[in-house]
């Protein structure tokens, strides 16, 4: 790596830092940092006690409470007639039971 690349990473670092630095010695700023990364960790906890894998969201794909990308997808190509995620679920589900 070239001297330059590596001064300019070092000068962004230094600069970041800085910023950062003068950002969080406010403690209302600091606070809201906290909260902020407070609620986007509880988020994170309440999708993962939802209870539904992405198989279960595929097996009902109008039904589930997640409307991320992927489920809308799967949503609508059942809705133009596609049975795969339902058929794909189903067969899963069956080979489990045995």
């Amino acid at each position: 790596m070239k001297k330059r690349y590596i001064l300019s990473a070092g000068a962004a670092g230094a600069i970041g830092a800085a910023v950062t630095g003068y950002f969080l010695k406010d403690q209302e700023n600091r606070d809201k940092l906290k909260q902020n990364a407070k609620n986007v960790t509880d988020k994170f906890k309440t999708n993962k006690n939802t209870g539904n894998t992405l198989l279960e969201d595929a097996g009902i794909p109008d039904q589930s409470s997640d409307s991320g990308p992927a489920q809308r997808d799967n949503a609508k190509m059942v809705d133009e007639g596609s049975q795969f995620g339902v058929q794909y679920y189903n067969e899963v589900k069956e080979e489990n039971t045995n």
